[in-house]
């Protein structure tokens, strides 16, 4: 059986898809956290190091950093072999938070949801990084690409994956725009890249700056 098909069938995994509200989101998340890095390896995950480095590369990484939707931290793994050393990661389920303060790459860990305003204060972070979060049956674009905007500090950089599949369907090309427009937001850019490789799954890398 091919690692895409493991993944596919994965019981875990069919749990968070197949969730209909907040409560059964975070307790599929919270069932999945201690096997759910090998699941990913199997599927040739590269998203946390693309995006790390993509920090790296336009942001601040010795700044202070928000890693939005944590997970179990492979994120925070990433940024602190790049020299990150002031990461908070938040995240909607605490089983995943307990395996991410296993890796002791984060300063402060704490449960929000993303699909809600959050209690972070204005222009907090040089930095913030979402990967794997804004995907199907997840996060959606109103209010998080405001909220995430709104949580960096001018100047700084916003790294979000964004699965190809429903970047238009799901109306992030058309918040963006809005961002755009009302002058909250610099677009840097939107390239589109294989971020589980063996499943062959592409998602938008993309890249604000807040003016």
């Amino acid at each position: 059986m091919s690692s895409t098909e493991k993944l596919r069938n994965n019981p875990n995994l069919a749990r968070v898809y197949a969730a209909t509200s907040l409560q059964e989101t975070q307790d599929a998340y919270d069932d999945w956290a201690t096997t759910y890095d090998s699941d990913m390896i199997e599927q040739g995950y590269v998203a946390p190091a693309i995006c790390a480095k993509t920090v790296s590369t336009h942001g601040n990484i010795h700044g202070a950093i928000l890693d939005a939707g944590c997970g179990s931290g492979g994120v925070g793994l990433e940024l602190s072999k790049l020299g990150a050393k002031t990461i908070d990661g938040i995240d909607l389920s605490d089983g995943m938070l307990k395996v991410a303060a296993k890796t002791n790459a984060y300063r402060n860990l704490s449960i929000a949801d993303l699909s809600k305003t959050l209690e972070i204060g204005d222009g907090a972070y040089d930095a913030l990084i979402c990967v794997g979060t804004l995907t199907q049956g997840h996060v959606g674009p109103v209010p998080a690409l405001s909220e995430f905007m709104r949580i960096v500090k001018s100047g700084g950089f916003v790294v979000a994956t964004v699965l190809e599949s429903i970047w238009e369907e799901n109306g992030f090309e058309r918040e963006i725009g809005n961002l755009l427009s009302e002058g909250k937001t610099e677009l840097i850019s939107k390239e589109i890249q294989q971020y589980r490789k063996h499943a062959g799954i592409g998602a938008r890398v993309l890249v604000l700056k807040k003016p």
